[in-house]
């Protein structure tokens, strides 16, 4: 089989985050047999959008919207005269895949589904000509049919498991791992742990509010603050699946997250971790205190999250179930 992917968002070397769970899938794919063709930034003209992120250099330039088109569609079908199919990553480049003239599956991401609301019509019909619309958790599955897809399938990011679960540091402290942004909840956070020890990785437009803040880090270093943590924090108002939460259970650490999309299917309360309403910094405080107080309680929810992560959202699972997907579309 083969399969053309089409992204916007595509790791440029080993440490690059963007796009990385899209790279990730594409080489599980390959090593099951599979042809994976990758149509992204670098094989299209991008117009130098790609470095900042194409959806927000296109809300600075949105004239360079058309012609950007047009050279994704070119990409698009030269890449897949031969293909079997195009999976395209993000609803909106369902439209590219469209133009391919073959058949296609599309995979919503979160974001994605936001800005179809200003655009039902032809979200519409994207959704609703794609040969399966895959999500990556089950509030974005309910987006999803209200938009018109029928059947909706929802298959998760797939998780690195570590081998083994590091010891906590001594005291315990919080990390915060994510964009610095409105939407990522951060701003509750700073609100709700005044006095508490938080380390907080990460950039973005709320980084002068954050000025102890790391920026980026590697994936090894990541890996290690999530195993040297006591709690992880994922304060987001909206959120498609949950990347930071899913790692750190995987690495069995007990996350406080808020009652938001995607992190409803990971943090079960008081099982895997503790929901809290969003944008309720007093709700998040009485719940960092509690797990930051509680050893035993942090151990037990740790443990459990590490072993849903192992049985649901591992890389063998995930990859099953995108195989699964291809043959259901040209069936």
């Amino acid at each position: 089989m083969r399969v053309v992917v089409l992204t916007t968002s595509y790791p440029r070397h080993a440490e690059d985050f963007a796009g990385r769970f899209v790279a990730d899938s594409v080489e599980r794919l390959r090593a099951r047999g599979l042809q994976m063709d990758v149509v992204d930034p670098t094989y299209f003209r991008d117009f130098g959008l790609a470095e900042a992120g194409i959806a927000a250099g296109l809300r600075r330039k949105p004239w360079l919207a058309p012609p950007l088109l047009a050279s994704m569609v070119s990409a698009t079908r030269r890449a897949a005269r031969d293909a079997d199919l195009v999976h395209a990553h993000w609803l909106q480049l369902g439209l590219v895949a469209m133009a391919s003239r073959r058949p296609y599956v599309v995979t919503l991401h979160g974001s994605d589904v936001e800005l179809a609301q200003r655009s039902q019509r032809l979200s519409r019909a994207i959704l609703r000509r794609a040969r399966v619309v895959v999500c990556v958790s089950s509030s974005l599955a309910e987006s999803a049919s209200a938009l018109g897809a029928s059947d909706p399938v929802v298959v998760p990011n797939g998780i690195e498991l570590p081998d083994a679960v590091e010891p906590e540091e001594t005291p315990p402290h919080v990390l915060f791992a994510g964009r610095l942004s409105r939407e990522k909840g951060v701003e509750d956070l700073l609100e709700a742990s005044a006095g508490l020890d938080v380390r907080i990785v990460g950039d973005g437009p709320l980084r002068n509010r954050v000025p102890s803040a790391s920026g980026f880090v590697s994936r090894a270093e990541l890996s290690g603050l999530y195993g040297r943590a006591a709690v992880v924090c994922c304060p987001s108002r909206r959120e498609g699946f949950g990347l930071v939460a899913a790692e750190a259970m995987a690495h069995g650490r007990p996350v406080v997250a808020t009652s938001v999309g995607g992190l409803c299917d990971l943090v079960r309360h008081r099982e895997t971790g503790l929901l809290v309403p969003p944008e309720d910094p007093a709700a998040l405080r009485v719940a960092l205190d509690e797990l930051l107080a509680d050893k035993s309680l942090r151990v037990q929810l740790g443990h459990a999250g590490r072993e849903m992560v192992a049985c649901r959202f591992g890389w063998s699972t995930v990859t099953d179930q995108l195989q699964a997907v291809y043959r259901a579309a040209l069936t």
